[in-house]
């Protein structure tokens, strides 16, 4: 399971992530509706730019055995960021 934590001045929160539900969100990213979805939404903002960039294609197949692998690690701190103003963020499998 990984563990998000938010510490801000007045709030601190824990989320816990089950790796089903890590599964369950790879599989609806890399949805062909999501990507085509994600293509229309920025094609606007990218010839506004003049930029020739799509989002590319998830491979769910290669993501599903990094998450297994993750689950051999837990306890591992995947990021600790803490800002100026004290607000801290810390993701740990």
């Amino acid at each position: 399971m990984m563990h998000v934590k938010v510490k801000a001045k007045d709030v601190r929160f824990t989320i816990p992530i089950p790796y089903a539900m890590l599964n369950m969100v790879i599989s609806i990213l890399s949805s062909k509706f999501v990507l085509h979805q994600a293509n229309k939404w920025t094609k606007e903002h990218f010839e506004r730019k003049k930029l020739d960039l799509a989002i590319p294609q998830i491979d769910k197949e290669m993501l599903k055995p990094i998450v297994q692998e993750l689950k051999n690690y837990k306890g591992l701190v995947l990021v600790d960021v803490k800002a100026k103003d004290g607000t801290e963020v810390k993701v740990r499998l």
